[in-house]
């Protein structure tokens, strides 16, 4: 009994040694995020966009799916579905536009573009820490699937919208109001948080760093921003409860279903092999959500090349049932609350446009190199 509960400890332990900095960094990131767009950062830099593109809807929607995957490389997948989908549709309104083809950019790159960087997606954290590779080894290994996606993502948003971008629009002619301070301090914080973490800066140390810099960027200009109480309530308690709870329950899961998970995954590096891992992989993440889905697939993943297999599958794959990822969640309730009401269907329907193509182009990029 004792030496039963004593080997319960002992996992849970090593559990915790390896949770403790992915969580560190979900939850100030998550600040970070916040007081970005507090600062009016992703307002502005829509607003910037509309007018740099002199009127043309179709150059628009490319700087707002450039401005999308950057955010979510450097921010994060949740960021870019909960901060700048609004933003998307509000400009979208403002100019008089279509929101579908800003919404599903929006959603889509969130989830798409999550592959790059190991701060990009809790996913990717995890699994950088599982291969112990340094975030330039990690960009080496990933930057080919990513642009793979990228570009089959983009080619299906560009046909799928293709009426609705073209024509134009009336510029706007001035700038949301903000303090022009502390947003060209929140765009400088984040054009610093890829290079630092890239040079191998801890991304919690990274994201720390950020916070406090940003904080006392309000201290000084907007103090009631960063009241105590008020910086708790950005903290995401009920993701980070949940990932706790399911890091816990992912050792029971795998240890009883070892051999069910070993011939669903399959084995081996052949073309074969590895497509039946990305096809049940993205089907997993879809049914029950993509970070549950990475902790059981990983340690059936094997070589590096199939753990990045399943991690394209994670990423990009659960765009078709609303609760794949916690952004698309996140998504569907911004989109309700700005006017757009998109159901489950229509979101599912519109993923099976992009989700299968999208894995299959990451897949083959890792296979080909």
């Amino acid at each position: 009994m004792t030496g039963g509960l004593g080997a319960v400890a002992s996992s849970l332990l090593e559990v915790a040694d390896r949770v403790w900095p992915v969580l560190l960094f979900l939850a100030l990131i998550q600040v970070v995020a916040d007081l970005c767009d507090e600062a009016g950062l992703f307002d502005v830099g829509a607003h910037l966009a509309a007018r740099a593109a002199g009127g043309s809807r179709l150059l628009l929607f490319g700087l707002f799916v450039v401005l999308a995957t950057v955010c979510t490389w450097v921010l994060s997948i949740d960021t870019t579905a909960v901060l700048l989908a609004p933003i998307g549709l509000a400009l979208a309104q403002e100019l008089r536009l279509s929101p579908l083809p800003f919404a599903f950019a929006a959603i889509w790159l969130a989830n798409a573009a999550s592959l790059l960087l190991p701060v990009s997606n809790l996913t990717n954290l995890l699994a950088q820490e599982r291969l112990d590779l340094h975030p330039l080894e990690f960009l080496a290994q990933t930057w080919a699937p990513q642009l793979a996606v990228l570009v089959v993502v983009v080619a299906v948003l560009l046909l799928r919208h293709r009426r609705a971008l073209v024509g134009r629009y009336d510029v706007p002619r001035g700038l949301p109001p903000a303090d022009r301070t502390l947003v060209v301090l929140a765009a400088v914080v984040v054009a610093l948080v890829a290079p630092a973490v890239v040079l191998g800066t801890p991304p919690w140390l990274t994201a720390l760093v950020a916070a406090v810099v940003l904080v006392a960027g309000f201290a000084v200009r907007r103090p009631a921003v960063v009241a105590p109480r008020r910086l708790l309530a950005l903290l995401p308690w009920s993701v980070i409860v949940l990932a706790v709870v399911l890091f816990a329950v992912t050792d029971v899961v795998v240890d009883v279903g070892a051999p069910v998970l070993t011939a669903a995954l399959g084995q081996g590096s052949s073309p074969g092999s590895v497509a039946q891992l990305a096809g049940v992989t993205t089907v997993l993440a879809n049914v029950v959500n993509n970070l549950p889905a990475y902790l059981v697939v990983e340690p059936f993943a094997g070589s590096t090349d199939r753990l990045l297999t399943a991690l394209v599958a994670v990423n990009v794959g659960p765009v078709v049932l609303a609760w794949g990822s916690l952004a698309n969640l996140l998504w569907l309730r911004s989109c309700r609350r700005r006017g757009l009401p998109v159901s489950a269907l229509r979101f599912g329907l519109e993923g099976l446009l992009v989700a299968p193509a999208a894995v299959a182009a990451g897949v083959l990029a890792i296979w080909l190199l």
